[in-house]
């Protein structure tokens, strides 16, 4: 157990840890060479360009400005500078709302940690109940646990103060979410309604068309959408099963960066031919010269890459039944979007499309009737990998623990017991272990969303989001306390009688505040300090521009540091918010270390939207409900906690009046979805027609079509300026006059029609402007 001297020097090393992050980022981001690592968004944007390279050769690489370096904690105050309007212009509201969840962490915890240290502290620390317990059943405790509620006695009316301030504590948190969620739903309404013309607002995506024997896909599409909006459709694009063709031009363009790299190294040294190894990762096989090699295998992919394209186009397998239907308005897409197209209500399911840097196209070829599977698949396989990761965490935190390692390695006991050696280990240990093996957990956990089959990128990194947070709760939460509150007073419970058990939980439970003191310490300070030096794109980008870059393609591609990583970053949010909902009233000197976080991870995140991370879509902030949800069912947590823990208190008298709480939060969350929630979910008709209405009036001339023409076709057909490109383009060249009918029904229908008494329609029915 770590004692308050474990703290201090866990709390010394995360800050000396920090300061030394932040140091070395001050001095790094403003040498020349560095630029474009530590702002690359405005190389993106076009409104920053490399150092002239005329002058010194020193003076191109180093900064010998000595006042800048004076200076060096200067991008605080200059990251807090941009007010949020035009962070929104500059970043996108994806990212400016990111932000928010921050701020909303600062407006609900300053207030709670204020009360809490004002009352709940004094009330826990004028006790003795711990010292009486250390004495009588051999029940650890440090100096922090006695400013926690362990340290109140059994059946004690100072309970009273814990449930009057867990009330205090619900209600504020539940007025700040719904300030927040407005506030976040007008930001999105007024977003949509300010933004230019995107592809997504004219798009729906429509899939589980429904098969038919006379008619391609693409025909049943377009009769369907004539027919149905036939004032509204103007064209839409099949979606192609191109995976296999996707998965060869990336090789190629592979193929393509190694033999830039063989090239550049010939032409530094041209004495020798440079040579590679055929076999796997060249590490064996016959030496070859590797230009030629790969001038060759290049050749190969190209002809393979033709022949599979031309499948492709021509091959109506590889057509699936879905598409990309635009319409002449955002009003006539709004309406096709949010109903049901037909009686059946599992076929012609239409939903807003992504927009396309949004579109995970590899997805697209999967076959609708296999994503319930898909998903149950990934369900069960989640569940056990759930729970049985709780068995290497419980492992790695009970080797990174004192006992731990005296019972492994018992010749480095006299080590070990070194007071300072000691207080590393307890302090600082478990944190950094717990932390390092949670790093692949992403990677996993998007790996399984991919095979889920959801369509864009943003859904991906919300579904995985979704179970990060959900193994962050069963493992590092529960299984923390749960599991290990129940190791560390295992002495106890065999030292005594069955009926003391739970209160010993009662008394053990809030003790672990000090492991999450710790974990706090090492993600969210020092974690958040590396975050900004950025030490990985800072070495990659230079080993890329000193192997790799030719060109300043090449160039912008090596600093794109890529996007901020909802999937990885917000869960990792709301395990402080977690955390300081459930020791609020627990132990509340857990508060100031979740506050530091807050604000700290505010500015560096600022800082990094502003002048680093390049978004790589835009969903308008449709992750909020999400959030709030997650708060919230970290405020129930947080209630149920301290209603089981007051059980063990034996406080029969105020318990009962917790349960109201978690009853009225969950309303709470039914009231606030039911106001806001549509607001993430659907665009209002309203909206949607004045916004076509100010641009018919502002640009009456805009040829909608051609705009819209090649927005969603697949990324492997665009840009390649080749033959092929135009014959897709012709294909998906779908507005017609006429559409042919060809189904067989109407040929051999022989009676008149029941509606008109006319009758058969002709094979051909003839449409003119889009009207039946």
């Amino acid at each position: 157990m770590a004692t308050l001297g474990d703290i201090a020097v866990s709390g010394a090393i995360n800050l000396l840890s920090a300061f030394i992050f932040l140091l070395a980022f001050a001095v790094l981001r403003i040498q020349p060479f560095n630029d474009r690592v530590y702002f690359p968004k405005w190389y993106f944007k076009g409104l920053r360009s490399s150092a002239s390279r005329s002058g010194a050769f020193v003076r191109r690489v180093v900064n010998l400005d000595f006042r800048s370096y004076i200076r060096f904690l200067n991008w605080m105050p200059e990251a807090l500078k941009m007010p949020e309007p035009e962070l929104i212009d500059h970043a996108g509201l994806d990212s400016a709302v990111y932000l928010r969840i921050y701020l909303m962490g600062l407006k609900i915890f300053v207030p709670i940690a204020f009360l809490a240290w004002a009352i709940l502290v004094p009330v826990n620390y004028t006790n003795d109940t711990l010292e009486a317990a250390q004495l009588v059943s051999n029940v650890t405790a440090s100096d922090i646990d006695k400013l926690s509620i362990s340290n109140v006695p059994l059946k004690s009316q100072r309970f009273w103060a814990h449930i009057v301030m867990a009330y205090a504590f619900t209600f504020w948190t539940c007025y700040v979410l719904l300030k927040e969620y407005e506030k976040v739903a007008s930001m999105r309404l007024q977003f949509l309604s300010s933004e230019g013309r995107r592809p997504d607002q004219f798009t729906v995506l429509v899939r589980n068309v429904p098969p038919d024997p006379d008619e391609s896909v693409s025909e049943l599409v377009e009769h369907f959408f004539l027919v149905n909006h036939p004032h509204h459709y103007l064209i839409h694009q099949v979606v192609y099963n191109a995976n296999k063709l996707a998965s060869l031009v990336k090789k190629k363009k592979s193929k393509q960066n190694w033999l830039d790299y063989y090239q550049l190294k010939y032409d530094r040294n041209q004495s020798q031919r440079p040579l590679k190894k055929t076999g796997f990762l060249g590490l064996w096989g016959e030496k070859v010269d590797a230009i030629d090699h790969h001038i060759s295998e290049i050749k190969k992919l190209s002809e393979e890459i033709e022949e599979e394209r031309e499948k492709v186009l021509k091959d109506p397998k590889s057509v699936m039944p879905a598409a990309f239907v635009s319409f002449k308005t955002r009003w006539g897409a709004a309406v096709c979007a949010q109903t049901q197209q037909s009686r059946n209500p599992t076929l012609w399911l239409t939903e807003w499309a992504p927009e396309p840097r949004d579109v995970y196209w590899e997805n697209l070829a999967i076959p609708y009737m296999s994503l319930s599977v898909r998903r149950l698949i990934i369900a069960v396989a989640f569940f056990f990998l759930t729970f049985f990761f709780m068995i290497p965490i419980a492992s790695v935190q009970a080797l990174a623990s004192i006992e731990g390692i005296e019972k492994k390695v018992p010749f480095l006991k006299p080590i070990i017991e070194i007071k300072f050696i000691k207080s590393i280990i307890q302090g600082f240990l478990p944190g950094i272990a717990l932390k390092l093996f949670l790093i692949f957990l992403p990677t996993i956990l998007m790996i399984m969303s991919k095979f889920e089959g959801f369509l864009s990128i943003s859904s991906l990194e919300r579904r995985s989001a979704t179970r990060y947070y959900i193994f962050l709760i069963i493992n590092v939460f529960l299984g923390s306390i749960l599991t290990g509150a129940a190791f560390e007073q295992l002495n106890s419970f065999i030292n005594q009688s069955a009926n003391e058990i739970p209160k010993t939980i009662g008394v053990a439970v809030p003790l672990k505040a000090t492991f999450f003191i710790t974990y706090i310490m090492v993600d969210g300070w020092a974690g958040i300090a590396g975050e900004v030096l950025m030490l990985k794109p800072l070495i990659l980008y230079h080993l890329k521009n000193f192997f790799l870059v030719k060109t300043e393609k090449d160039r912008e591609e090596a600093m794109d540091p890529g996007s901020l990583g909802f999937n990885t970053g917000e869960p990792r949010i709301q395990l402080y918010f977690l955390l300081g909902l459930v020791y609020a009233t627990v132990t509340p000197v857990l508060l100031p270390f979740i506050l530091i976080f807050f604000a700290f991870a505010y500015v560096v995140f600022r800082h990094q939207i502003i002048n680093v991370y390049n978004q790589e879509y835009e969903s308008g902030a449709a992750f909020w409900p999400d959030v709030h949800g997650r708060v919230i069912t970290a405020l129930v947590i947080s209630q149920l906690a301290l209603l089981g823990l007051m059980s063990t208190k034996e406080a029969a008298q105020s318990a009962p009046f917790l349960i109201a709480l978690p009853v009225l939060t969950i309303w709470f969350h039914s009231f606030s979805n039911g106001r806001h929630k549509s607001a993430f979910v659907k665009y209002p008709l309203q909206e949607a027609m004045m916004k076509d209405t100010l641009e018919r009036a502002r640009d009456p001339n805009f040829n909608l079509k051609a705009y819209l023409q090649d927005a969603y076709i697949h990324p492997v057909f665009k840009g390649g300026g080749d033959d092929e490109d135009d014959d897709l383009s012709k294909i998906l060249e779908t507005e017609s006059v006429l559409v042919p009918t060809k189904r067989q029904s109407r040929k051999n229908t022989p009676v008149p029609s029941k509606i008109s008494g006319a009758s058969s329609p002709p094979l051909f029915e003839v449409v003119k402007n889009g009207d039946p």
